[in-house]
């Protein structure tokens, strides 16, 4: 097995699982409170372990800045993501934020300068293609065209910020050690989401809704109640630290484009879970692109 790709399935297990119970508690709470307690929940992990293990934040101002900075990027990214896995399909949305694995490769190459063969760059083109077949719906020829819902509009915005997140965050873990640039991350990422619920809350702006409001309607995988949405809005929190730590860790020890490209089979999970327990429905052009993100995705790992 090379080099960070266990790392990489782990992080997509983790985080495949932490969509699902994020959907859950979202439909019923609301995304930006399920973000809020997931991250709660993720921050009290990383400061118990961090104090477990004698670490503080980076020592050095630029690789702290630097860690905080992608914390705010990871708090836009996670705000985005649970919107889009709220509004749903989920079986849509989970496949186009796992292109970032692509996008990673690319800009791994460009701003990293790690080594991309022809082929893995015809995976990255195929997985793209994927994307752009998964997100919209064709209804009587290219005028009709529009996209399979708002979920993938904010599922954009997530797959451009992962990708910023995990190119960006392998400078500062691989300068100061994994454990204080989680810590350092994760911090941020809390007080920025924390701060923004505070903003919604106060403003209770219409044109923010989509953050605070759950589905109007009971659905499938939908919490009964809000004390099991919140339950499930901490799981994921503690999933998705779980992933991190594995991310971080492969990160530290691997070429980027690999531990990226890796994690992104996560949302496979949700896919299954949609379509299989929550009857979700895929047009023949989404299998399609589902089938142009495998299929690229598999080819940018190839040698």
């Amino acid at each position: 097995m090379p080099l960070g790709l266990d790392y990489g399935l782990i992080a997509a297990l983790c985080w495949g699982s932490s969509d699902v119970l994020g959907a859950i508690g979202g439909r019923r709470l609301g995304s930006l409170p399920v973000v809020a307690i997931a991250q709660a929940a993720s921050l009290l992990v990383v400061v118990v372990l961090a104090i477990a293990q004698g670490t503080g934040l980076p020592s050095d101002p630029g690789v702290l800045a630097a860690s905080l900075f992608f914390g705010v990027v990871a708090a836009a990214a996670y705000m985005s993501f649970f919107t889009a896995l709220r509004i749903g399909p989920l079986s849509v949305v989970s496949p186009v934020v796992a292109a970032y694995g692509g996008l990673t490769v690319v800009a791994a190459v460009l701003i990293r300068g790690e080594t991309l063969t022809f082929l893995q760059a015809l995976g990255a083109a195929l997985a793209t293609a994927g994307v752009v077949l998964t997100g919209v719906v064709f209804e009587g020829g290219w005028r009709g065209t529009r996209f399979a819902g708002r979920g993938v509009v904010f599922s954009l915005i997530a797959m451009l910020l992962f990708t910023v997140l995990t190119v960006g965050l392998a400078t500062p873990i691989r300068a100061a050690g994994w454990l204080p640039v989680v810590l350092g991350s994760r911090l941020a990422n809390a007080v920025t989401v924390w701060a923004v619920l505070g903003i919604v809350l106060v403003l209770r702006s219409p044109r923010v809704s989509v953050l605070m409001s759950g589905s109007s309607t009971e659905q499938r995988g939908t919490a009964s109640t809000p004390a099991r949405a919140a339950s499930a809005a901490g799981f994921a929190g503690l999933l998705d630290v779980v992933g991190t730590v594995a991310f971080a860790i492969g990160l530290a020890v691997a070429p980027t484009w690999i531990v990226g490209l890796a994690s992104s089979f996560g949302p496979a999970v949700a896919v299954i879970v949609a379509v299989a327990l929550w009857g979700e429905q895929l047009r023949a052009s989404q299998w399609l692109g589902l089938a142009g993100i495998a299929a690229g995705l598999v080819a940018v790992a190839l040698p």
